[in-house]
């Protein structure tokens, strides 16, 4: 490990907008079983009072990398609070020193595996999720993406009814699976779109034959004016950007796409582009 590195770490434990728990905090064996349990961290359910100070409404950007996007929109919206999820450490520095050194209230960061989301949010406690350029995993397993029947159960734990969850992706893949996704469950899809920015300029890209008006509280101009670092790379190269914004209320266990979802096509139509955006040594 390089000494930039152990000098982020380091300095990580000063943030106090940063809460990074050892996996021990959450994660222990059933009395005699060798497997493993997943167990609430004591700020499940007290984001509000213990980091911020206050209840204003709770968003995460979850694989948040640097933080950029979550510092941007926490400027943006001074009256609401943003939390960064990432596990890498070294990423979480930028932004948790930027939040640090600009006295930023509205802003925090955890650091855990995604998968261990729900042992950190109590019900009802966030408001909206960000999906932001998420790994589509596309020969990875299934359950691995962000927006699997199996996260979207973990998100329902905790997210409020009618709650938003965003997702901005250059991955036509991750974009056509979770439209799959919302189909075979009928989740309410509020917005969507294969080219945003030229949606959002009046031009082609709406993919709205089957799409409502927004909703009242969805703040579309957001969607262009953040942007993270990679994802203004992707705008310089003429890449597509998709969008999307959809609801997970939804009795009972959710179903895979299957069929419904044409795996091969959507990823021979991927291109050459996983190899430029998901390269790890590049987002460290």
């Amino acid at each position: 490990m390089g000494h930039g590195k152990l000098k982020k770490f380091a300095e990580n434990e000063t943030f106090r907008c940063l809460l990074q728990p050892d996996a021990s905090a959450v994660l222990a064996k059933e009395p005699g079983s060798k497997e493993l349990k997943l167990n609430d961290h004591p700020i499940k359910g007290h984001w509000g009072e213990q980091m911020f100070g206050n209840h204003n409404p709770i968003v995460l950007e979850l694989g948040c990398g640097k933080g950029d996007y979550t510092i941007a929109l926490a400027l943006r919206n001074p009256d609401i609070n943003y939390i960064g999820v990432d596990i890498k450490g070294a990423r979480l520095w930028k932004g948790a020193k930027f939040a640090t050194e600009n006295a930023l209230p509205n802003v925090a960061f955890l650091r855990t595996r995604i998968e261990f989301i729900d042992a950190f949010f109590g019900p009802e406690e966030v408001s909206e999720i960000w999906l932001t350029f998420s790994d589509p995993q596309l020969r990875g397993s299934e359950n691995a993406r962000l927006s699997s029947p199996l996260f979207l159960e973990r998100y329902r734990k905790f997210l409020k009814p009618g709650g938003i969850i965003h997702l901005k992706t250059d991955s036509r893949y991750l974009y056509e699976y979770t439209q799959a996704v919302c189909q075979v469950n009928h989740l309410p899809v509020h917005f969507q779109s294969t080219d945003v920015y030229k949606e959002m300029a009046g031009q082609a890209g709406h993919d709205g034959a089957s799409c409502p008006t927004p909703i009242e509280h969805l703040d579309l101009e957001v969607v262009t004016r953040v942007q993270t670092f990679y994802e203004k790379m992707f705008l310089e190269m003429g890449l597509p950007i998709t969008y999307m914004a959809f609801e997970i209320g939804h009795d009972g266990p959710y179903a895979f796409p299957g069929e419904a979802f044409d795996h091969e096509k959507w990823l021979e139509a991927e291109g050459p582009r996983r190899s430029f955006s998901h390269q790890p040594s590049k987002r460290d």
